[in-house]
């Protein structure tokens, strides 16, 4: 029950802050101009400086452990694979929903997540932040190429072209600049003093709760259920498929406690909402992308207490 009770403590806000979004939508206090210079805050300012200062700030000297840091590594990337070739087979009827699908299906919540997560079981961040330089900057990577190759003019381009077009849309991408920037800082070890570092964390602290009320707004509920079917595949796949397949590796190479806890949120987390905002900016199938992370974000109080139970159970955590 205590699980239970935890995993909906982590979800259950970030839902109630969708339906907020909406109600604000439907009563006329925010509009479609709102959601979408908040998109653009959101994708260019808020994300990539909540992204930098979590990573400047890591001690990744403290903590490194390159079997951790290959692991999250090479399954991230076999994730990301597995799910964008299924996702070629899966969506051969509609291609446009190849890269929102892919991306939503692999990309969970683990920047936002992470360290809040382990901090609540553990009491100190654990392994989150080394998680985080491992995986998120794999995430966003791999999440612009799928978007770029996805997007509505896409099959208009040629593929050298495309692949051109994607090595540039990594380069440019403002959340990967963020990520750069932050392992920067922290390769280096470089300070950042309290002032600037308290305007970083005020901007990027608006990200979230932004980002989940222009989802909440944004949200075309009989258009969404138009793609019930590859929302379900996606939540699925998502916070099912994807832990059941690495988790046994992982125990396998030894992993315990926080490790397992941090792993736990990169392969099993929901959706995260960026998701969302970079699959708008970058013209993808938004309203599939808004559903899997309404979808998602709902049924992981429930996945997330299982595989914690069952961790549990194994007294592996």
């Amino acid at each position: 029950m205590e699980n239970f009770i935890f995993s909906l403590n982590a979800t259950l806000p970030i839902f109630i802050v969708i339906i907020i979004g909406w109600i604000l939508m439907q009563i006329g206090i925010f509009n479609k101009e709102f959601t979408t210079v908040a998109d653009k805050y959101v994708f260019k300012v808020a994300l990539p400086l909540y992204v930098f200062k979590d990573i400047a700030t890591a001690d990744i000297y403290e903590m490194f452990d390159a079997k951790f840091v290959i692991f999250c590594s090479v399954s991230t990337t076999l994730m990301f694979l597995g799910v964008w070739a299924f996702a070629h087979w899966y969506c051969r009827k509609d291609k446009s929903m190849i890269g929102a699908f892919s991306q939503a299906a692999a990309r969970g919540s683990a920047a936002i997540l992470g360290i809040a997560f382990v901090e609540n079981i553990y009491g100190t961040s654990g392994m989150a932040p080394m998680m985080i330089v491992s995986a998120v900057p794999l995430y966003n990577i791999f999440a612009v190429i799928f978007l770029t190759f996805g997007a509505e003019d896409a099959d208009n381009i040629d593929r050298k072209s495309n692949i051109k077009k994607a090595f540039i849309n990594v380069i440019k991408n403002p959340i990967i600049i963020g990520i750069a920037a932050g392992a920067v800082f922290a390769f280096f070890r470089i300070p950042i003093p309290y002032i600037p570092l308290k305007v970083i964390s005020n901007i990027g602290g608006t990200a979230s709760p932004i980002a989940l009320l222009v989802v909440g707004a944004t949200f075309e509920g009989r258009k969404a259920l138009a793609k019930i079917k590859p929302s379900v595949v996606a939540t699925i796949i998502k916070l099912v498929i994807i832990p059941l397949i690495f988790f046994p590796f992982a125990i396998l190479f030894g992993f315990r406690g926080s490790e397992l806890v941090a792993i736990l949120v990169m392969l099993g987390s929901p959706t995260t909402v960026s998701c969302y905002i970079m699959a708008k900016n970058m013209k993808n199938d938004y309203v599939l992308t808004s559903s899997i992370i309404v979808m998602a974000t709902l049924l992981s109080s429930i996945t997330l207490t299982a595989w914690i139970f069952v961790l549990k159970s194994m007294a592996l955590i």
